[in-house]
């Protein structure tokens, strides 16, 4: 007779229901078992084994409590609700038909306990999980689809407390209540929840190739420490949207800096994997690095005046765009700007919109590098990614225009004059051109806009704040983008047909927090 009770499942919520249910049900198999003469008595009852899926993951939409909070959670209800338990951490994967199978190598692998379908009945509620479970012959105990009509699901429960409806009390187990208020659990998974811009996975756009973005932070980390390295104040030093740690790596390579705490913050999931991974393999000589996950628009991340050196390297563009453009970006300079001691500093490179940026001009495209199709697709969001990826760059870089008029996402304009020349603003052209061979996370960077702001607008912003502008700060012109990505496929002219220069490209801010503040 079943000796186990598989439960499967995220298990961020536990339910009053879930635990009269269970009592049910290990009851009934108890008394089964012992009718069979198969029991041995009270040690020998049924054990239920929840397998929590999606382990490694906390801090998404999807998953927002961590594996060891649900832990304390499930065995908090195991003991309150008289049950004998076994919890076992089930890893992400990618999506497959035989994850029934890889979770029950997982709990062998972990407890020893080899579940066959004589054995063990398996407690799911839903029809595609509980599917993989019949194929391999196992009995289904469907938990809430077994009622009618359903009780709330946990997760319908979760969302509850999101939305601040006071009945998910009523509904979640005490252990859950208890487990929730001692950790704070409650207001962390308001947070990630109604976070605008994380999104179920943990990263900004579900449409970005995070390996590609660390790789390509990776190989421009060296530069970028060797910009900023002269202005770093030894300290507390932050690094937000630290990516995967490459520029923090160069820090902890730094003589003068080894007292020095280094920070990264990161908010997507991926790239703050992949920090803590290397910080456990040993990349780190300095004791004091720590990493984490957060995502600085949602308040305030360190305390006032406690930061010696902020570090942002093509960040604020994001935040530009993911947020409400200016307002975002205000907030977010003045978090920097409150949480820097007097005399700290906070060093900024990204990309920049040129000057003048609102300035009409012209911009003549090459027609012959690609296909020129009639019209520009409107449903690259519906294609695999490499199916996407391929479709824009077979395209011209005329028609590549017209489909990045599409996919964008912030307001962009222009007018055609001829077959291969379109007047529009200066900053639109320019934003198009610095993104037009983003190709592999196209749909990704047309939500990205690099031109909101031009280094005047900087100036005031920071000075509005209350930030001193180094004279160390400035603009400069990526030389490289220009001889190979622009000069080849395009001219900028004016209006009247004068030729124009290729604009700015970057800028680097070296902005410090008055000492007398």
């Amino acid at each position: 007779m079943p000796r186990y009770l598989l439960f499967p499942g995220r298990h961020h919520l536990l339910t009053r229901f879930q635990a009269e249910y269970l009592r049910r049900l290990t009851a009934a198999t108890d008394a089964a078992t012992d009718a069979d003469g198969a029991g041995d008595g009270p040690a020998d009852g049924v054990t239920v084994v929840w397998a929590v899926t999606s382990a490694n993951h906390e801090n998404t939409r999807r998953n927002p409590v961590p594996y060891h909070r649900r832990e304390a959670a499930i065995e908090r209800f195991s003991l309150l609700a008289g049950l004998r338990s076994v919890v076992v951490p089930v890893f992400d994967t990618a999506p497959t038909d035989r994850f029934a199978e890889v979770t029950l190598k997982t709990v062998a692998a972990a407890t020893g306990l080899e579940l066959t379908p004589a054995r063990t009945v398996v407690a799911c509620s839903t029809p595609e999980v509980a599917a993989m479970y019949t194929r391999l012959g196992f009995p289904i105990a469907g938990v809430e689809a077994d009622v009618e009509p359903p009780p709330a699901r946990p997760w319908d429960v979760l969302l509850r407390l999101a939305a601040d409806d006071p009945t998910w009390r009523d509904l979640a187990h005490p252990a859950t209540v208890d487990v929730y208020a001692r950790y704070r659990l409650d207001d962390l998974v308001r947070s990630v929840v109604n976070d605008p811009l994380v999104g179920d996975e943990g990263g900004l756009t579900a449409t970005r190739d995070y390996r590609t973005y660390a790789e390509a932070f990776a190989d421009a980390a060296q530069r970028k420490w060797d910009a900023v390295r002269e202005h770093v104040r030894p300290g507390r030093i932050v690094d937000v949207g630290c990516g995967a740690g490459a520029v923090l790596e160069r820090a902890d390579r730094e003589p003068a800096l080894r007292e020095s705490d280094l920070i990264g913050v990161e908010v997507a999931r991926h790239l703050y994997e992949e920090c803590v991974h290397k910080k456990a393999q040993g990349f780190f000589t300095n004791p004091n690095v720590f990493f984490y996950r957060r995502n600085v628009l949602g308040g305030a991340v360190f305390a006032p005046r406690s930061v010696d050196t902020t570090l942002t390297f093509a960040l604020t563009h994001e935040i530009w765009s993911y947020g409400d453009r200016l307002a975002s970006l205000r907030r977010f300079v003045q978090a920097i700007y409150d949480h820097t001691v007097p005399g700290g500093v906070w060093i900024n490179s990204d990309v920049c919109g040129p000057d003048g940026r609102d300035r009409t001009v012209r911009l003549r495209l090459s027609d012959t590098d690609g296909v020129n199709p009639t019209h520009p697709r409107t449903d690259l969001a519906e294609l695999p990614p490499a199916r996407a990826a391929a479709y824009v760059s077979g395209l011209s870089t005329r028609a590549r225009l017209d489909q990045f008029a599409v996919d964008v996402t912030f307001p962009f304009g222009y007018r055609a004059v001829a077959d291969d020349v379109v007047e529009l603003t200066l900053g639109a052209a320019m934003d198009f051109l610095t993104r037009k061979d983003y190709t592999d996370n196209w749909l990704s960077e047309t939500r990205e806009q690099f031109c909101g702001l031009e280094y005047a607008d900087w100036k005031g912003l920071l000075a509005d704040v209350g930030f001193e502008v180094d004279a160390a700060s400035g603009t400069s012109r990526n030389e490289w983008i220009v001889t190979n990505r622009l000069a080849p496929v395009a001219a900028l002219t004016t209006p009247d047909g004068v030729a124009l220069d290729w604009p700015v490209t970057h800028v680097l801010l070296v902005a410090r927090r008055p000492l007398n503040t």
